[in-house]
């Protein structure tokens, strides 16, 4: 069996000790596929020494997260951009709209997104999405850049039925985390008109960490309970979600 976490930010851990600790629970719990999403300039240096302390299991992205978007964004964009020259990148993200914290950026958010949006398709590449109290705003900007090359992953979805199928229709897969395992989150009911063949698995290390672990810090080999709950939902065998969703990572950041 073998899980994928196609959006950790197991990198935030410093401790060289306790990142190896985090990583052999990984691998104890079949989470063999880490794939880390950047988030602001001083994400890179992070990302990288975690890739190259682990490079069979750890893959980087480049981007500049909705809640960094500040006044200099575009010199900030400038340096993620030249930085990818010499890297192995296989996602631009995370990138998107987050209106929880500060609606007042949202014209330079929109900006910031699909500038890198373009990034992604001049470099072949998905794209992984924040979206936070802002569908109506992320599906605006992807219906202006839909085309052939557009497409990639809406992260730590938590929408409904209609906006999961736009997502999909649009060439998205959903990533499912944590909150499908929250009694109230509406997500396993959504989940009931949605086919596994359109999801993937992630994390948000070390956010949003699933039941039994709720209220704790996340971490990536978490990531067997959130399989366990889609088995539940699916009614199959945990092996299965496994095998399903590791092939629909692989087909999207073709690795």
């Amino acid at each position: 069996m073998l899980l994928t976490d196609t959006h950790t930010h197991l990198y935030y851990e410093t401790d060289p000790e306790k990142l190896d600790v985090l990583m052999q629970r990984c691998l104890d719990n079949h989470v063999e596929r880490l794939f880390l999403p950047n988030v602001d300039i001083a994400s890179i240096a992070k990302i990288d020494a975690m890739v190259e302390k682990y490079p069979q299991h750890c893959f980087a992205m480049a981007g500049l997260h909705p809640c960094d978007v500040k006044e200099d964004y575009e010199l900030v964009l400038d340096e993620i951009c030249e930085s990818i020259v010499g890297r192995e990148i296989y996602a631009i993200g995370e990138i998107g709209i987050d209106l929880h914290w500060d609606k007042t950026t949202l014209d330079i958010q929109k900006i910031a997104f699909s500038e890198q949006i373009k990034w992604a398709k001049d470099l072949n590449l998905p794209i992984v999405i924040h979206c936070r109290e802002a569908f109506d705003e992320i599906f605006e900007v992807l219906e202006k850049e839909r085309d052939a090359k557009l497409r990639g992953i809406l992260h730590c979805f938590t929408g409904n039925v209609a906006q999961a199928k736009q997502a999909i229709e649009l060439g998205f897969y959903l990533g499912i985390g944590g909150v499908v395992t929250y009694r109230n989150s509406g997500l396993d009911t959504v989940l009931k008109e949605i086919p596994l063949a359109n999801l993937v698995l992630e994390t948000d290390s070390p956010y949003l960490a699933p039941i039994p672990f709720r209220g704790k810090p996340n971490e990536s080999s978490y990531l067997i309970h959130i399989a366990e709950k889609l088995a539940e939902l699916y009614q199959t065998d945990i092996e299965e979600i496994a095998a399903v969703t590791t092939a629909n990572s692989k087909m999207i950041f073709n690795i």
